[in-house]
């Protein structure tokens, strides 16, 4: 019969929060001009010139204890603002790049038509080429009619 395991404590390292390094807010206390990562990227700006993070978002858990510095993985860490710059727009060349590998997952091996969802790359093919399972016709991409060229003659 198995000896039961001993539970461990994980040694919590308390910093005082007069000791941190950066400066720590609780949720609703945060400056105008301090956002998150996520919030900037709903803004449609990119960190930027930000060097990093000027200030840490604390836990909800941590905000119960006001005297140690927040050291959970659920922090949040804030950039600025004013040093953010729009996100960059891809190229053409890119687009068209990001759209011939997605081609690739998409569009089964043998009957060579393409879906909306990347196909398993277990079974090679779509379902109905593996083992004659049925397509929903809504989830196949519709390619668009070759151009014909209309020239007087």
């Amino acid at each position: 019969m198995p000896r039961p395991r001993k539970k461990r404590r994980r040694e919590v390292t308390r910093v005082p929060r007069s000791d941190a390094a950066l400066p720590e807010y609780d949720r609703g206390t945060v400056p105008e001009g301090l956002v998150t990562r996520r919030q900037l990227r709903e803004m449609g700006l990119s960190p930027g010139d930000n060097e990093g993070p000027v200030a840490i978002l604390r836990c909800r858990l941590c905000a119960t204890r006001p005297q140690w510095s927040c050291r959970h993985p659920t922090r949040g860490y804030l950039l600025r603002v004013d040093l953010a710059k729009p996100k960059r727009t891809p190229t053409l060349a890119q687009e068209s790049a990001l759209d011939r590998a997605m081609a690739a997952r998409q569009t089964c091996g043998q009957c060579q038509r393409r879906f909306y969802i990347c196909l398993s790359k277990k079974l090679g093919c779509c379902l109905e080429c593996f083992d004659g399972t049925p397509v929903d016709p809504s989830s196949l991409m519709t390619l668009p009619a070759p151009a014909v060229h209309r020239l007087a003659a």
